[in-house]
C-alpha cells in the first residue's frame, strides 16, 4: 500500500536529490553539455528507441530502461503523438495531440540525465466540467467526485457514496489533533517517542527510525500528512485515542490503524481476516487485539494486486471536504500541494490516499480573491486503478477551478 505521500504524483522519476530553479542550475549546465534539456526531453518521445547512454549511471540504478520506456509508452498511450516542447518558469511543458505534459530534467556536465519528473498530463479536450464530469462517470468500478466554490457544489458524482479513501482518513487524526490542542489536552511540541507497537510499514521513513526516537506532535503531524508516513499517524492515533477519532467517523468502528489494516489484509493471517469481516464491532476490536502482536507482513503483500477492498477507511466526498476545511491553514498541511500548482493559488492544503484498487484526492484551495475551493475524487476498482488516467483528470480538474 502507498498511503501516500510524499508528493502524489503519479508518473514520478525524480531522482536528483533536490528540484533546483531553472534559473541557477540549467544556464551552467547549458554551457557545459551539447544537447539542451528542451531537446533531451524531445528526445525521448521521437527517437526511435531509449537509449541507456542518454541517463547517468546514478539515474539507472534506480529505474531500469525497461521502466523508463514503459512510462514513455504510457504517455503517448494516453496523450497521442509527441508535438512539442517549450521552457515555462522552472520547468517544461511537453505538448501532445491530446493535451500538454508538465516536466523537470536535470543533465549532467556530459549531458546525460540525472533528474526526471513528469507530472499528470492536462487533457485539452476537458477543461469543462461536463466533459470531465463524463469522463470520471466511464471510469470502471465506483468513483466519486465532489467539487464546491465557497461552499456550494460546481458539481458532483455519487456524492453521497462513501468510498475507501486510503491515507486520506488521516485528515481525521490532524483534526482530533487540533481539537485536543485548542483545549490544552497536547501541545505542537510535546514530544512522543517512537515505539514497536506502532511500527507500521511504508510509506514513510519512521518505520526504519530506532525504537525511542524522540518527535515532536508537530514534525509527526507534518510526516503523516506530507509524506503520508504511515508509523507517524498509528503514534498519533495512539495519542489522541481511537475514541475520539471515531466520534468524527462513526461509519469506520472501529476505527483502524495502519498496522492493523496492513495485518488483516495479510493473505496469512485469512482466518483472523475472516472473522473480522462476519463479527460484530465488540467482534472485530476482538479480533484487533488478537492480531496486536503479530509480526507485519513484507512490503510485497501488493505484489499480485487489491487485497480486502473492504477493509479501508470510507468517508464522502463531503465529509472529506469538511474534515480538510478545518485543518486546511495548519502548518503540516502546507508541505506538499499535491497536483495543484502553487503558483496558481494564494493556500493549498492536499492530503491524497491509495492502496492498489484505491485512489483519493482532495484538495482545499485558496484563490487570490480569498474564494475558497474543494476537490475530492475517489476511485475504488477491484481490478486496479489506472493511476495516470485518473490523476491526469484531477490535474485538469484542478485547472478547470480557475476559471469558475
Amino acid at each position: 500500500m502507498r498511503l501516500l505521500i510524499a508528493l502524489i504524483l503519479s508518473l514520478v522519476c525524480w531522482l536528483a536529490p533536490a528540484v533546483v530553479p531553472r534559473g541557477s542550475l540549467f544556464p551552467a549546465v547549458a554551457m557545459a553539455v551539447e544537447i539542451s534539456p528542451e531537446a533531451a526531453l524531445s528526445r525521448l518521445f521521437t527517437a526511435s528507441e531509449v537509449r541507456a547512454s542518454w541517463f547517468a549511471n546514478s539515474f539507472l540504478s534506480q529505474i531500469s530502461l525497461g521502466q523508463i520506456e514503459q512510462i514513455l509508452q504510457g504517455i503517448v498511450a494516453s496523450m497521442g503523438r509527441y508535438q512539442d516542447v517549450s521552457a515555462v518558469d522552472d520547468q517544461y511543458l511537453l505538448m501532445f495531440e491530446k493535451g500538454t505534459v508538465p516536466a523537470r530534467i536535470v543533465l549532467n556536465s556530459a549531458g546525460q540525465i540525472t533528474g526526471l519528473l513528469f507530472e499528470p498530463p492536462q487533457i485539452a479536450a476537458l477543461e469543462d466540467l461536463g466533459s470531465l464530469k463524463t469522463s470520471f462517470a466511464e471510469l470502471p468500478g465506483e468513483v466519486s467526485v465532489l467539487m464546491l466554490k465557497d461552499g456550494a457544489e460546481l458539481f458532483s458524482l455519487n456524492v453521497d457514496r462513501p468510498l475507501a479513501v486510503g491515507s486520506a482518513f488521516k485528515l481525521l487524526i490532524l483534526q482530533v489533533l487540533q481539537q485536543q490542542i485548542e483545549v490544552g489536552q497536547h501541545r505542537w511540541d510535546e514530544v512522543v517517542q517512537l515505539q514497536d507497537a506502532y511500527r507500521s510499514l511504508p510509506s514513510g521513513r519512521l518505520q526504519d527510525w530506532p525504537t525511542d526516537t524522540p518527535l515532536t506532535v508537530q514534525s509527526l503531524a507534518t510526516m503523516m500528512i506530507s509524506e503520508s508516513d504511515n508509523t507517524a499517524a498509528d503514534h498519533l492515533l495512539a495519542l489522541v485515542g481511537k475514541d475520539a477519532v471515531e466520534t468524527l467517523s462513526g461509519r469506520n468502528r472501529p476505527f483502524l490503524s495502519t498496522r492493523e489494516f496492513f495485518l488483516l489484509k495479510d493473505p496469512q493471517n485469512q482466518k483472523l481476516l475472516n472473522r473480522y469481516r462476519q463479527g460484530t464491532e465488540r467482534e472485530r476490536r476482538g479480533v484487533l487485539k488478537a492480531i496486536a502482536n503479530l509480526p507485519l507482513p513484507g512490503v510485497n503483500i501488493f505484489n499480485n494486486g487489491p487485497l480486502a477492498l473492504d477493509v479501508e477507511w470510507f468517508m464522502t466526498g463531503q465529509e472529506l471536504c469538511d474534515a480538510i476545511a478545518t485543518i486546511a491553514s495548519l502548518p503540516p498541511m502546507q508541505v506538499n500541494p499535491g497536483l495543484a500548482n502553487p503558483r496558481d493559488w494564494q493556500r493549498i492544503a492536499f492530503k491524497g490516499g491509495s492502496e492498489p484498487g484505491v485512489e483519493n484526492f482532495t484538495t482545499d484551495l485558496m484563490d487570490a480573491d480569498g474564494h475558497h475551493y474543494c476537490a475530492v475524487a475517489t476511485w475504488n476498482n477491484p481490478s486496479g486503478i489506472d493511476e495516470l488516467q485518473f490523476s491526469s483528470l484531477y490535474r485538469t480538474a484542478l485547472l478547470s477551478l480557475q476559471k469558475q
